[in-house]
């Protein structure tokens, strides 16, 4: 088993659990960015958001919630980030669904990835298309 967040499921390596259930399993980041932040996993291997089961999914979601609902009643963060990074282009480094839960303060020093601007009309109506069922 190469992935390692497979073998933190398997008890193989350790980490700090703090939520566990028959689908997820979440435990905190070792580099975090905030205080709290930790993660949310499948116990079920996927490789990315685009290969997680939709029950999975879900459950992902919920436990996501949870935790973020803990981090502002618990630790007094003023927000949350949750956050995915679909494969490799995205920032994806260990190619095992997860969420990050980032706690956020002010001040934190956090900041988005990009900086939002105004796109062009024919570039959005352009990229709507593809996206539209």
């Amino acid at each position: 088993m190469d992935c390692i967040f497979c073998r933190i499921v398997a008890g193989e390596l350790p980490a700090t659990v703090i939520r566990s259930d028959e689908r997820t399993i979440a435990f905190m980041d070792i580099n975090p960015g905030s205080r709290g932040h930790c993660l949310v996993i499948p116990r079920a291997h996927a490789a990315d958001l685009a290969e997680i089961a939709s029950d999975d999914l879900a459950a992902c979601i919920a436990a996501a919630q949870d935790l973020a609902r803990r981090a502002l009643d618990r630790l007094g963060a003023e927000g949350v980030n949750l956050v995915n990074s679909c494969r490799a282009a995205a920032w994806q480094t260990v190619f095992h669904f997860h969420l990050h839960v980032i706690p956020r303060y002010s001040g934190d020093g956090l900041v988005l990835p990009w900086t939002p601007a105004p796109a062009a009309a024919a570039d959005l109506a352009a990229a709507a298309r593809l996206l539209s069922a």
